[in-house]
């Protein structure tokens, strides 16, 4: 221990962790590994940091969360619940990770993002903005969710896929690929977005629709039942599309 920081009689600290500046570790909160707890951060409850974890700045850990691997929490970042963050994932910004959320790999959770429920965010996965990811929803590989836009349900979204703006992606949809879904979209039910295919505007893709190559579904459209949509076209308007395979613009 260093410098002005605090650590309770019931809390442990390892020989060879640190904590140091500010920081306070309390309850029965547990340190050790080469671990370090630094600035003005607050361990507490349960949690744990250890292996060669940082925890630093404002961030918050306490319930059950467990730090370790190379993992970094910091910035006013708030980890709590039964929580997982190894890795070299980070956690930091205004974000909230809570619940059973596991975050891991080299994801990145930032800005005033939540994560919660039993969300697994893992590989190279970026969370930014105000998005939400939650319920069972994973989110891996080099995926994007930012902005406003809500992944959640037993939904997946991996590759390089991006879910923007107030775009919705749930159900058990899947969102791959180099896929883009923004705007107001909706992706749900067992729908798959693939490819390089776009959606956005108000459109919905749901049931067990498929969408994928280059196709674009954007407007008010909605694509539903068996459908699948490839190739370069596009569905527009106030169109709603229902079964059969449709390759050429509409």
């Amino acid at each position: 221990m260093q410098d002005t920081a605090v650590v309770a009689a019931t809390a442990w600290v390892g020989p060879y962790a640190k904590v140091h500046g500010n920081a306070y570790v309390s309850g029965n909160a547990k340190v050790y590994d080469e671990a370090q707890v630094y600035g003005n951060a607050k361990v507490y409850g349960l949690a744990r940091v250890y292996e060669n974890a940082r925890v630093y700045g404002e961030a918050r850990l306490y319930g059950l969360a467990n730090v370790f691997g190379e993992a970094q929490v910091y910035g006013n970042a708030e980890v709590h619940g039964d929580v997982q963050v190894f890795c070299e994932a980070q956690v930091y910004g205004n974000a909230e990770v809570y619940c059973n959320a596991i975050v891991c790999g080299n994801a990145y959770v930032q800005d005033r993002v939540n994560g919660y429920g039993n969300a697994l965010l893992f590989g190279k996965a970026r969370i930014y903005g105000d998005a939400k990811v939650f319920n069972n929803a994973n989110v891996y590989d080099d995926a994007e969710v930012c902005d406003d836009a809500r992944v959640y349900g037993n939904s997946q979204v991996y590759g390089n896929a991006n879910v923007g703006d107030y775009a919705e992606v749930y159900g058990h949809a899947k969102v791959y690929g180099e896929a883009r879904i923004y705007g107001d979209a909706e992706v749900y039910g067992d729908a798959q977005v693939y490819g390089n295919a776009r959606i956005y505007d108000h459109a919905e893709v749901r049931d067990e629709a498929r969408v994928h190559d280059s196709a674009d579904v954007y407007g008010n459209a909605a694509v539903y039942g068996d459908v699948e949509l490839y190739g370069d076209i596009e569905v527009y308007g106030d169109i709603g599309l229902q079964g059969g395979f449709r390759g050429s613009e509409t």
